[in-house]
């Protein structure tokens, strides 16, 4: 019988080499899956059992030598995973000795993550480096000299590759820095100042070559008055140059701009004199500056927003928009050439125009303040923000024009026995002048009354040397002292009354002569709250008649205390014997 072969099955033969293949692939994944377990668990637990503290002195020399000062740590880790690097901790940057004896940097950890390709090169490079909680000190000495100078200068000549350089050069590539939960302290001297940079978040990396750009977004706070809403600071922009190394720090370029957003002004005022003013709002200030460290133009916009004083509500809370210009000089120690507008655009209602050769001494400041016609509504406005008792008695189109001067005198020496010294004294000198400002009051008619200009000058020099209650032979100088000039007041007489006063830093006095009728004149008072303070409880049984009477009145007011008001003569109607 003949043999026959059975057919074979077409699906079974193709099948064979597929499930081979799939055999195949399934051994290959296996093996990538344990290699990478392998990989995994020698990077958790082979770190331990590698001795690299060995390097730890070898590592803070060259750090030390990198940066120009004397470093040191406690503790150097290797880490494998996420990436390979090293921890430090307790990392120390040591102060040259000539700004002091506290470290310039101190950090509770340091994080330097190593470039992968580096690591088949002889020259080890890092990626990032990651500050946690760092503390800066930054110092300037009366000589204006930086701590950090030496250390800008040093980076500034230093060969580096850009941070995003994604291949291996002949210059190492700059890591990115970073720093969280920063504090930033400033010292001038020894002295510490209370103000300081804290919750702060840092980024430092190079974009191009000798050209860094700087990150930095903090809050500033005061360490010796309670915590207060400062808002947040942010700052960016680029230092260096693209082409050429600085030789000193003021030659270094800087392009920065930056943002102050959500100040309250209480926590302004808590920041800048440690007290509460009694102000409340919020202000807004971006800047730009553009130059080098030690001559850059500055420009500023300042926003002010639903201010008024602490103790009450104003109707209309007040809003102020104003522009800076100024040139900035000597590291930011000095500031030249500054103008204010305001508004910003347009025909502006103030004018400031100053100088401050030293910020440490503000004293040495100059300033010239101009308010070519301001519109008294707005001026009253600005009272109704200041006070809750604004005046409502004066009327009319009128106009504020001010010329303000700020300047410096030296005060004089003391006297044998006394305490003081010789010194810069803050001057304000100039006028201001009310122009077509009427009165208007129910006692004397519909019809408002025109008082004419109403002028404060500043206090002559020979006068105002010599204060009251001084004898001439002591003078000294009054820093700021103006003259009311004699105000005519139509309150019922047969000839207007004379107000007139003086204001100083210390407080005011009014002194008020002539005739009125006393129902006019507290009407005058009620409509003038300024004016009228402490009068009624002078006039308590004023004459029912409208007979005026003769006024020989004085009014004392200490800043901040109550108004006061005394008779320098006897009050007596007019025609009659005292």
């Amino acid at each position: 019988m003949q043999e026959t072969n059975p057919t074979p099955n077409p699906i079974a033969a193709a099948s064979t080499p597929d499930a081979s293949t799939q055999a195949s692939r399934g051994r290959r994944r296996l093996i990538v899956a344990a290699a990478t377990v392998v990989v995994v668990l020698l990077a958790l637990l082979l770190p331990p059992y590698l001795n690299v503290s060995r390097y730890q002195h070898r590592v803070a020399r060259n750090i030390s030598a990198a940066l120009g000062r004397p470093v040191h740590f406690d503790k150097i880790s290797l880490d494998l995973l996420p990436v390979p690097g090293f921890t430090l901790e307790g990392f120390v940057v040591n102060e040259d000795p000539a700004f002091g004896s506290e470290p310039v940097l101190r950090a509770n950890e340091v994080r330097a993550n190593v470039r992968l390709r580096s690591l088949w090169t002889r020259h080890v490079e890092f990626s990032r480096i990651v500050l946690t909680d760092p503390s800066v000190n930054l110092v300037r000495t009366a000589d204006g000299q930086w701590n950090v100078e030496s250390l800008l200068l040093q980076a500034s000549h230093a060969e580096a590759a850009p941070t995003s350089q994604s291949y291996a050069g002949p210059a190492p590539r700059f890591p990115y820095i970073e720093a969280t939960g920063a504090r930033l302290n400033l010292k001038l001297d020894q002295s510490k100042s209370p103000i300081s940079l804290t919750e702060a978040d840092f980024a430092l990396w190079l974009p191009e070559p000798h050209q860094w750009h700087l990150r930095v977004e903090a809050r500033p706070a005061r360490t010796d008055s309670s915590p207060a809403n400062t808002g947040l600071l942010r700052v960016e922009g680029t230092l260096g140059a693209a082409k050429t190394a600085a030789n000193s720090m003021a030659e270094i370029p800087i392009d920065l701009h930056g943002e102050w957003k959500n100040v309250q002004l209480g926590g302004l005022s808590r920041l800048l004199i440690a007290d509460d003013a009694g102000v409340r709002g919020e202000l807004t200030l971006t800047f730009n500056l553009l130059g080098t460290l030690g001559h850059a133009a500055v420009a500023t916009n300042l926003q002010i927003a639903n201010a008024r004083r602490a103790d009450f509500v104003p109707p209309h809370p007040l809003a102020i928009e104003a522009e800076c210009h100024a040139i900035a000089q000597n590291s930011f120690h000095s500031f030249s050439n500054i103008e204010c507008r305001w508004p910003p655009t347009g025909s502006s209602d103030l004018l400031l125009n100053a100088d401050l050769p030293d910020v440490a001494q503000p004293g040495s400041s100059s300033a010239t303040l101009v308010l070519p016609a301001l519109p008294a509504e707005t001026f009253f406005n600005w009272l109704s923000v200041a006070t809750p008792h604004p005046p409502t008695g004066l009327t009319g189109p009128g106009t504020l024009a001010a010329s303000l001067i700020w300047n410096s005198a030296d005060s004089p020496a003391p006297q044998p026995g006394k305490a003081g010294q010789p010194g810069v004294q803050s001057i304000l000198s100039g006028q201001m002048e009310f122009s077509h400002e009427s009165l208007q009051l129910p006692a004397l008619g519909p019809n408002p009354i025109p008082l004419g200009d109403i002028l404060l000058r500043s206090t002559p020099a020979s006068v105002a040397r010599v204060r009251r209650g001084q004898k001439s032979a002591a003078p000294t100088v009054n820093a700021t002292s103006f003259d009311l000039l004699p105000l005519a007041l139509p309150l019922g007489g047969k000839q207007p009354a004379s107000l007139v006063g003086r204001f100083d830093d210390t407080g005011y006095t009014l002194h008020l002569t002539g005739s009125a009728i006393p129902s006019r004149l507290l009407a005058l008072g009620d409509a003038v709250p300024q004016l009228g303070d402490g009068l009624r409880q002078l006039l308590a049984t004023p004459s029912s008649s409208d007979d005026p009477i003769r006024l020989d009145l004085t009014a004392t007011r200490a800043w901040g205390g109550p108004q006061i008001w005394r008779q320098t003569a006897q009050v007596t109607p007019r025609g009659h014997s005292r």
